[in-house]
């Protein structure tokens, strides 16, 4: 029995161990097979989509994009799947907790940045201090870079997990409030719900996209 608004994301449904997190893990079933003689409807449109995505990628990276590309458009699809699921009723929105967005945000931001500093330690120092920067303010900057470098996981991670969970609350207050109304009210909120969900379809999209997007990005500085 629901409690709070809020026990919708609530990831334990019971004392010893959970399985809601087993959803993450729903999309490999549906997933394109490459043993298909004849390549699928979906089986096309991942491949659409990777193509579209790995030329983007390797213009973000530029020269540096030896095997990234592959693993951010994964990444890509990874999260927009997990976001997708969330949608489906009775299913676990994953993607709407920091323990999901974190786990992926922290590790590529750890590795890039130890990469950077161990082969481009040069580099990662300029980093620090803008062109053009006077020397009264150097020190101001190398200060205000390193927060900003260092808030970087956090920023992706909340902002996933955030635009995720707005829609699912706004949605789960428009169906609480659907119960107790008349006839006319309900097809008005249905309408909206309809709207909403959407919408919520391109917020998964978009989410997806900007976290691979600002991962590349930040992936291409240390490079």
């Amino acid at each position: 029995m629901m409690t709070n608004l809020f026990s919708a994301f609530d990831p334990a449904t019971s004392i010893n161990y959970s399985m809601n997190w087993m959803s993450t893990f729903l999309f490999l079933i549906i997933m394109p097979y490459s043993y298909w003689k004849l390549p699928n409807r979906i089986n096309i449109m991942f491949n659409f989509i990777s193509q579209k995505l790995h030329n983007e990628f390797k213009m973000l990276l530029g020269e540096s994009s030896k095997g990234l590309t592959l693993m951010m458009i994964s990444l890509f699809m990874f999260i927009m799947m997990n976001n997708f699921m969330g949608l489906m009723p009775y299913i676990f929105t994953s993607s709407s907790h920091l323990a999901f967005s974190l786990t992926l945000a922290l590790p590529l931001w750890l590795s890039m940045m130890i990469f950077g500093w161990f082969k481009n330690t040069n580099s990662m120092f300029a980093h620090l201090v803008p062109n053009g920067t006077p020397m009264v303010l150097m020190p101001f900057m190398v200060l205000i870079e390193t927060i900003s470098n260092l808030i970087r996981p956090g920023s992706l991670a909340v902002r996933l997990t955030a635009n995720m969970i707005a829609g699912h609350l706004l949605m789960s207050l428009l169906g609480n409030k659907s119960v107790s109304i008349n006839m006319l009210m309900l097809s008005f909120i249905l309408i909206i719900q309809i709207m909403l969900m959407l919408f919520e379809a391109a917020v998964t999209i978009i989410q997806a996209y900007v976290f691979s997007v600002l991962t590349t990005l930040y992936s291409s500085e240390v490079n």
